[in-house]
C-alpha cells in the first residue's frame, strides 16, 4: 500500500514498477515521448486498476471547501507509476504552499489549479506573482539550474543544445522585456457549468471563476533569436509550413497513456518576437510552480500554449499531434456533445477573445448605497489586439455606461486593462450587472453565457453577470428604515434573515390605505 499524505491511497498489485529520470539534477523529469517501449509499459501498469471516476461537480453543487476538488484519481497514477512518480502530488502541493499565497482558491490540488481572490486580482496593474493564477496538467519537476539545458532540434539546420547560462548571456542573445497576461481558455468556467453542464475531466474542465487571467512582466529571450543562433530553418523546408512544437518536463495522464506536455504555436507567431523563453517574472526568477527554470511565454494565445519546465524545441511540419494539441483546447458548436463530438469536428483555439469580468463587488452582494455603487474589474483581448472601452450595464444590458478613460490601466499591447466605474444606480431590488469590452478592432463580446457555451467548456467570452441586490438610501422611505435598524442595533444583512419587527404602526397603515383608497374598490 502506497500513499500521500494527504490519505489517497493506493494497493500495489504486483512489484511497483521502476521508471528512471532522464537526467541528473532534474528530479521529477521522466521522459515518455522518446521511448515506446517505456509508454507502452506505463499503459500495462495503469490498465491493472480501477481508478476512481471523475466526482460529479456539474450536475451537483461543488463541494464548500478549499482545495474544492482533490484530484485524487490523479494522484492514484502517479503512486501506481513507482517510486520516481509516487511522491511528486506531495511535493507539488508543497511547493504550492511555499510559492502561492495563502488565501488562493485550490480550484484543482493536484495537478494544481488555482486562482486568487477576487477583489486582490484587480488591485495591481501587474499581478503579484503569489496570486499569480496556476494551471499544471502534471506535478513539478525539480530542476538544478546549473545542470538545465535546452535542446532545439528538428527541422533547424543546426540542432543545439544550450545552457540557461548561455541563454542568459546578453552577448550571444538579446535580451526581451514585454508586458503579457497569460489566461486560461477556463476562465470563467463556472458560468457555463452553472448553466449549461458539458464535459465533466475535472482536470481539462476544471471549475474555474473569473481569476484564472494574470499580468506580468516577463523577461528572457525571443525564441525568433534562438532559432536563428541555429542557423534557422532547413533549405528544404517552407517556413510557413513550419510549427514550433515545446516539451515540458511535466507527466500528463490522459485515458490510460501517459505523456510528456506538447504542444506547438506556428513559426509565424515567433517570426514577429511573439513567442518568448522566460526565466523571470516580475524582476525575479521564475518561482517552480511557473516553470522553473525555464518557459514559454506565447503572447496573445490561449494559456495551455505557454509551456513550463521547458527542455525541448523542435521544428516540425504542420501543429504537433501530440494529445494536448491536437484532442484537446479544442472549441465547438453548440450542436455538439458527448453524441458526437470528434476531434476533426472542433477547432483549436490559439488567440484569445476579448473577454472582461466584474471581481468587485461579488455575485450576491447586498449593497447599502446613495445612488452609486462602485465596480471594478479587468479587461482582455488576445492576438494582439487591447482593450480600448469597458462599459458596464445595472440592467442585464439594456443601458450601458461607459468606463472614464482615466479609470482604465495603461495600454499594453499584449496585456489586460484594470477598470473601475462609480455607477449610477437608482432602483432597488434584485439587479442584474454586466460587463463588455471592446478592443482596437471592434470586437465586442456575446450577450449571453448560451452563446458562448461549448462542450468542452472553453472560452467564456460573454457578458459576465452578477446579481446584486441594491438598498438605495437616497429612497427616503429605505432611509427611514436603515435609521430604525441602526439605532435599535438590529442587522439589516443578510437580507433573508427575518425582520422580528412590526414593519409600520397602525397608524401609518390608516393613513397610507387612506391615501390608496383603501384595500377594495368602493363599487
Amino acid at each position: 500500500m502506497v500513499a500521500t499524505r494527504d490519505g489517497v491511497d493506493l494497493a500495489l498489485r504486483g512489484s511497483p514498477p521502476y521508471f528512471k529520470e532522464e537526467r541528473e539534477g532534474w528530479k521529477g523529469y521522466i521522459e515518455w515521448e522518446a521511448y515506446k517501449d517505456k509508454k507502452a509499459k506505463a499503459r500495462e501498469v495503469l490498465a491493472q486498476y480501477d481508478f476512481p471516476q471523475p466526482p460529479e461537480f456539474q450536475m451537483a453543487p461543488l463541494p464548500d471547501s478549499n482545495p474544492v476538488l482533490g484530484g485524487d484519481r490523479w494522484k492514484q497514477y502517479h503512486l501506481a507509476l513507482g517510486p520516481t512518480m509516487q511522491n511528486i502530488p506531495d511535493i507539488s502541493w508543497d511547493y504550492v504552499k511555499r510559492e502561492k499565497a495563502s488565501d488562493m482558491i485550490h480550484v484543482l490540488q493536484f495537478p494544481y489549479n488555482g486562482e486568487p481572490p477576487r477583489q486582490r486580482l484587480v488591485q495591481n496593474e501587474m499581478t503579484r506573482t503569489a496570486d499569480f493564477f496556476v494551471r499544471n496538467h502534471g506535478g513539478i519537476p525539480e530542476i538544478e539550474p546549473d545542470k538545465y539545458f535546452l535542446d532545439i532540434d528538428g527541422l533547424v539546420k543546426n540542432s543545439s543544445r544550450i545552457t540557461l547560462k548561455e541563454l542568459q548571456d546578453e552577448s550571444k542573445f538579446p535580451r526581451q522585456s514585454s508586458v503579457v497576461t497569460l489566461q486560461c481558455s477556463g476562465t470563467r468556467r463556472i458560468e457555463q457549468i452553472h448553466e449549461y453542464p458539458g464535459d465533466g475531466d475535472e482536470l481539462i474542465n476544471a471549475p474555474w471563476g473569473e481569476g484564472a487571467i494574470g499580468n506580468a512582466r516577463w523577461t528572457g529571450v525571443s525564441l525568433k533569436k534562438v532559432i536563428k543562433y541555429c542557423g534557422g530553418f532547413k533549405d528544404d523546408v517552407n517556413p510557413s509550413d513550419i510549427h514550433l512544437e515545446f516539451y515540458g518536463a511535466d507527466t500528463y495522464v490522459k485515458k490510460g497513456n501517459v505523456y510528456n506536455y506538447v504542444v506547438s504555436v506556428p513559426w509565424r507567431k515567433a517570426k514577429v518576437n511573439e513567442v518568448l523563453l522566460a526565466w523571470d517574472m516580475n524582476g525575479e526568477p521564475l518561482r517552480h510552480i511557473h516553470g522553473f527554470p525555464l518557459r514559454t511565454v506565447v503572447f496573445g494565445y490561449i494559456g495551455a500554449r505557454s509551456v513550463k519546465w521547458l527542455y525541448r524545441v523542435k521544428a516540425i511540419k504542420g501543429p504537433s499531434r501530440a494529445p494536448v494539441q491536437m484532442k484537446e483546447y479544442l472549441y465547438y458548436t453548440p450542436q455538439v456533445g458527448k453524441q458526437n463530438a470528434a476531434y476533426s469536428n472542433g477547432f483549436s483555439i490559439q488567440d484569445m477573445p476579448v473577454s472582461s469580468a466584474i471581481m468587485t463587488p461579488v455575485d450576491k452582494a447586498q449593497i447599502v448605497h446613495d445612488g452609486f455603487i462602485e465596480l471594478s474589474g479587468w479587461a482582455y483581448s488576445g492576438g494582439g489586439h487591447w482593450p480600448e472601452r469597458v462599459e458596464v450595464s445595472n440592467d442585464g444590458g439594456g443601458v450601458w455606461y461607459q468606463v472614464p478613460p482615466d479609470r482604465l490601466s495603461k495600454k499594453y499591447y499584449h496585456g489586460w486593462r484594470l477598470w473601475s466605474i462609480e455607477l449610477p444606480v437608482d432602483p432597488e431590488g434584485w439587479l442584474e450587472f454586466c460587463v463588455r469590452c471592446w478592443d482596437n478592432s471592434l470586437n465586442t463580446q456575446p450577450t449571453f453565457v448560451r452563446s458562448a457555451w461549448n462542450w468542452d467548456l472553453h472560452v467564456t467570452s460573454s457578458c459576465h453577470r452578477i446579481k446584486i441586490y441594491s438598498i438605495n438610501r437616497s429612497k427616503p422611505s429605505t432611509a427611514k428604515r436603515l435609521k430604525y435598524l441602526e439605532n435599535n442595533g438590529i442587522p439589516l444583512l443578510p437580507i433573508t434573515q427575518p425582520l422580528h419587527i412590526d414593519l409600520e404602526t397602525d397608524e401609518e397603515y390608516d393613513e397610507e390605505m387612506a391615501r390608496q383608497g383603501g384595500r377594495d374598490p368602493e363599487e
